[in-house]
């Protein structure tokens, strides 16, 4: 039972990745997220990592993406930017990148043997042993991860301290420009009227 609940995990969490990525709803593409860190806090916990599932729920289901949805509606919608043709350039790129982790995970999950569950350590996934590791193997990567963090909070408020953007009707501008045209020609004649 725990192995099909593994693989409806599996897919679940990289049919959800893709939704994130091809979502042009912001708000649908994080809750699409959402659903991806819950299927990875599923095998997390099939894995006996206790620990890491409700970190994972938490910190990432919980804090952070509460961060990413205040930071969306804060930016505003982009959807209503015109589109733009990407170049060819990022569209290689992309490409190229994608066969790379394709090639990375085709390879690490061809050479994990599928018939036998690997041995797993008594304190794997425990508060104790996801500390230890955190100060002395990873630390370097955690402080980095963590400026990386604070960082991008950054630069998710000064892009959204900018106007935001909004569509373009040209029977409202050609509107506001008479009123501000009114306006400036009453202002001229109060300005004359009250200097003769």
């Amino acid at each position: 039972m725990s192995l099909v609940v593994w693989f409806v995990a599996a897919v679940g969490a990289i049919g959800f990745a893709l939704a994130v990525v091809w979502q042009p709803n912001p708000f649908i593409s994080a809750l699409a997220l959402l659903g991806n860190l819950a299927s990875l806090a599923t095998m997390y916990l099939l894995l006996e990592a206790d620990f890491v599932a409700a970190a994972q729920v938490i910190v990432y289901a919980g804090a952070v993406m509460v961060m990413f949805l205040f930071v969306i509606a804060y930016v505003g919608p982009r959807g209503e930017l015109g589109s733009r043709r990407r170049p060819a350039w990022q569209i290689a790129a992309a490409v190229i990148a994608a066969a790379a982790i394709f090639t990375q995970v085709a390879l690490a999950v061809g050479g994990a043997g599928l018939d036998e569950p690997a041995a797993v350590e008594a304190g794997f996934g425990s508060p104790a042993a996801v500390g230890q590791l955190l100060v002395t193997d990873y630390l370097i990567a955690f402080e980095v991860v963590s400026l990386l963090l604070m960082v991008a909070a950054i630069a998710g408020v000064l892009l959204g301290a900018g106007p935001r953007p909004r569509r373009v009707d040209d029977r409202k501008v050609d509107a506001e420009d008479a009123r501000r045209a009114a306006s400036r020609a009453v202002l001229e004649g109060v300005a004359r009227d009250g200097g003769s």
